[in-house]
């Protein structure tokens, strides 16, 4: 949807992006708004919070309570947000630090760097003009798949497209 680019199952804003409600009588102040970048993993661990229940870090690998924000917080404390799609169609992981997101491509092992802050629709890839921060982000990405033991898909040697067969 214009101005974000891409679609559901994509790692584009247009397929991530989407708005956030959350009532907690009691916690959230109501018509408040937060503009942090939350991912689906951080529900678990703030569901958990809510209740007051224990965390449960090994069930909940890379999600934060977002009952700080909930509360009036600004940030929450973490360096990254991760995505993980070893899916044949759009098979790609990502991280988003800050304004910097950082897209992998798993079958020509292809990135691709936006800063979203300047470019919400993702038109401008600034892999080439920013080889370091690329690096950097691409650096972080293996180290939480690692972390998470996220499964990474694998070439089939028997595969053909249809036009082949």
């Amino acid at each position: 949807m214009t101005p974000l680019r891409g679609q559901k199952s994509q790692y584009y804003e247009g397929g991530i992006r989407v708005p956030l409600i959350v009532a907690a009588p009691g916690v959230t102040t109501p018509g408040s708004v937060c503009s942090e970048p939350v991912t689906s993993t951080d529900f678990y661990p703030t569901m958990l919070e809510l209740a007051g229940l224990e965390a449960m870090p090994r069930q909940h690998l890379d999600g934060l309570s977002l009952v700080p924000l909930l509360r009036g917080g600004r940030h929450l404390r973490r360096d990254a947000i991760y995505w993980h799609f070893p899916l044949y169609h759009f098979s790609c992981s990502a991280v988003r630090s800050g304004d910097w997101k950082l897209i992998e491509f798993f079958e020509d092992d292809r990135i691709e760097l936006y800063n979203l802050a300047e470019d919400i629709g993702e038109t401008n890839d600034l892999s080439g003009s920013y080889p370091g921060r690329a690096k950097n982000l691409r650096q972080m990405l293996h180290r939480w798949r690692k972390q998470v033991d996220a499964s990474i898909p694998k070439p089939n040697p028997d595969y053909r497209p249809a036009q082949d067969r």
